[in-house]
């Protein structure tokens, strides 16, 4: 028999309640009282899943992925995958997108990572945007119109979702743009190697198809004053972005062939880079700075540049490369260097390994400290030192150590630090820190109609300027309307609603204001039900995690490129998934904090006093029910509750 190697840790494959030293017992408000009965019955208590209280775009992931494997139906005529893509765009109108770039901070929170590995949701949301481009679905235009007018400054992520959200209300939207076409960083950012142009042209077109006007080439402050905006339209939405790039804070950085990353990608999104210098620099050490470090690794660079086809000029919009054309091109030595250690950078993990195995150079823990120019004040090389760095109250520290400065030769030094909002023109919405200030539901502190959102609030993630969006659509309705904007609950996402499950199955439903404590016969919902959704997230302890096997991750097929592979390359890297694996995938959900009609609880229960709720009478989420004139509160039904959808109580 082999041994297992040194540096490969096995994995537990069996769930034990109880550890090796454990010695204290539960807290005595869980404990069984009396021998084998308790004064708690089963209480049926839904709550957030860590991956949606993890998603900044609030979508309601546990739905879409119990569509995808079966245990919610779709309604007749309509075939699951449509009905799982609706269910997503509720939140997030830009699948396919978002499956391709976001760096998924749900698969983090995902309790699954307690059994071997998290489940793959945004594999399975490329898979359902994949298959709504394949099948064209349309989003459903609203009925009636509000007849009121909402101008949207941006057409990137936030702009767009507010947008879309404001049209399916029926509210009529103009979207301004100084660009010729829409998408924001999503176009002029991020490279069409990982997000396809005509992937993105298809979602923005789906979102425009709505009723959706816009207002290409037109800046907001200079083309049009926003006060002409705020006169024309009954509600105002910023979404202005951040696409100034930062420049690095060191003496030379002034350098005509130092840029910023954005600087840099622009010009490659508009089609006017096609080589950089032999030797690149890029410092960051986020998702922008390998994007900045992969293209330089495709574009390569060429022997014989004449003065006007230097990158640098190319940059700044002074020439195209048409040389490039009649030249050999040869790979470029790009080098990419971050104040953090390669396992603390903020990069997507995939993307980081990606750019390793196409021989770009990454080197931590370096910060920068200066540009070292020649006669002509051309970089010749970045100098760095090695350095330590964290974040202390929110802040980032960078502490270099004396002794340890290097120069890394370069033809281009690109910044990826940062970005910052251009308010030329909007000067009197700065609030003194590069951004706009807003309360809870994005309303511009003190104007009352102007509503913010993305970058401009806080440069994060595109998911996260999805979210604003969302958020903020809401807002605007109820501006719209009069009515007064409610304190936003403390998880913002979108969550199951029972109620409309019910609805839709022609069953009898009341008005549910509080907790259904101490009832079995109750027609609102289910006896002792309680929706926590919007106040508590379900941890991996309050479920059994002994009723799942280990079952490893269906996994994309990503190409992964060598050093002479990705010269050139333009061609997308990530493959969806095949249609049973999304099925096989969305399996492995384990439906946190609510009932995946397991049956445990049936099977389980010594009294036989959980039982199915009557197929004429079930839907998702009224699985199961109790009779309480035979249970003896003995918690073995909430003991075997694998999604911790059963909690104890009654009578406390």
């Amino acid at each position: 028999m082999s041994a297992i190697p040194e540096n490969v840790q096995a994995k537990p494959v069996t769930f034990r309640r109880f550890k090796d030293g454990d010695h204290k017992p539960l807290a005595w408000q869980q404990e069984i009282f009396d021998a084998d009965h308790s004064h708690k019955c089963p209480t049926y208590v839904q709550s957030t899943p860590p991956c949606q209280g993890s998603c900044p775009s609030g979508e309601d992931i546990r739905g879409y992925l119990n569509i995808v494997r079966g245990i919610e139906k779709p309604p007749a005529g309509m075939p699951w995958q449509e009905y799982a893509w609706r269910r997503l765009t509720e939140a997030n109108p830009l699948p396919s997108v978002m499956g391709r770039v976001c760096p998924a901070p749900c698969e983090s929170g995902c309790n699954r990572n307690e059994v071997e590995d998290f489940v793959g949701i945004n594999s399975v949301e490329h898979f359902l945007g994949e298959w709504a481009i394949e099948h064209k679905l349309a989003f459903t235009a609203p009925t009636v119109r509000t007849g009121k007018a909402v101008a949207v400054i941006g057409g990137g992520p936030a702009g767009l979702s507010v947008a879309y959200q404001l049209a399916r209300k029926g509210h009529s939207v103009t979207i301004f743009d100084e660009r010729e076409q829409l998408g924001g960083m999503m176009r002029y950012g991020i490279p069409g190697f990982r997000t396809p142009r005509e992937v993105l042209d298809a979602e923005i077109q789906r979102i425009l198809d709505l009723g959706v006007q816009t207002r290409m080439n037109c800046r907001i402050g200079t083309d049009v004053t926003l006060e002409q905006l705020k006169a024309d339209y009954d509600a105002v939405f910023l979404g202005l972005g951040a696409q100034a790039g930062r420049a690095l804070p060191v003496d030379g950085a002034d350098a005509p062939n130092c840029v910023t990353a954005t600087a840099f990608l622009k010009a490659f999104n508009d089609g006017r880079m096609r080589h950089v210098g032999k030797r690149v620099v890029v410092v960051g050490g986020g998702d922008t700075s390998i994007d900045v470090a992969t293209v330089a690794r495709r574009l390569g660079h060429i022997e014989h540049v004449h003065e006007s086809d230097r990158p640098e000029r190319v940059i700044a919009g002074h020439a195209a490369h048409d040389v490039a054309a009649l030249s050999a091109r040869q790979g470029a030595e790009v080098t990419l260097t971050s104040v953090f250690t390669i396992d603390k950078m903020q990069a997507n993990k995939h993307e980081i390994e990606q750019a390793l195995a196409e021989g770009i150079a990454i080197r931590g823990g370096l910060s920068p400290i200066a540009v070292v120019r020649d006669a002509t004040g051309r970089a010749t090389a970045l100098r760095v030192a090695q350095c330590e760095a964290k974040f202390v109250g929110g802040r980032l520290e960078i502490k270099a150590v004396p002794g340890t400065e290097e120069d890394i030769a370069a033809d281009l030094i690109v910044s990826a630090i940062g970005q910052a909002v251009d308010f030329t023109g909007l000067e009197s919405l700065n609030n003194g820190k590069g951004g706009i200030t807003a309360d809870k539901n994005y309303q511009v502190h003190g104007q009352p109609g102007m509503f913010v959102g993305g970058d401009v609030v806080r440069p994060h993630l595109l998911t996260t300027a999805i979210g604003h969006g969302a958020i903020a659509a809401d807002g605007i309705d109820r501006h719209l309307r009069g009515e007064a904007l409610d304190k936003r609950p403390k998880i913002d996402v979108h969550s199951f609603d029972l109620m409309r499950k019910m609805v839709e199955k022609g069953l009898p439903t009341d008005t549910i204001t509080a907790p259904l404590r101490g009832t079995d016969k109750s027609v609102g919902a289910i006896h002792n039900y309680e929706n926590r959704s919007d106040r508590y997230v379900i941890p991996s302890t309050e479920l059994f995690l002994g009723h799942f096997q280990y079952t490893p991750r269906n996994r994309r097929k990503v190409l992964t490129l060598s050093k002479e592979e990705a010269l050139d390359n333009f061609e997308e890297r990530m493959l969806p998934l095949l249609e049973a694996q999304a099925q096989a995938e969305a399996k492995r959900c384990m439906s946190c904090g609510q009932c995946f009609e397991c049956d445990n609880c049936v099977v389980y229960c010594p009294q036989t006093a959980v039982f199915k709720v009557p197929k004429a009478k079930s839907t998702t989420g009224r699985y199961v029910d109790t009779d309480y004139s035979k249970c003896i509160g003995c918690h073995i039904c909430k003991d075997v509750c694998p999604t911790g959808y059963i909690q104890m109580g009654l009578g406390e």
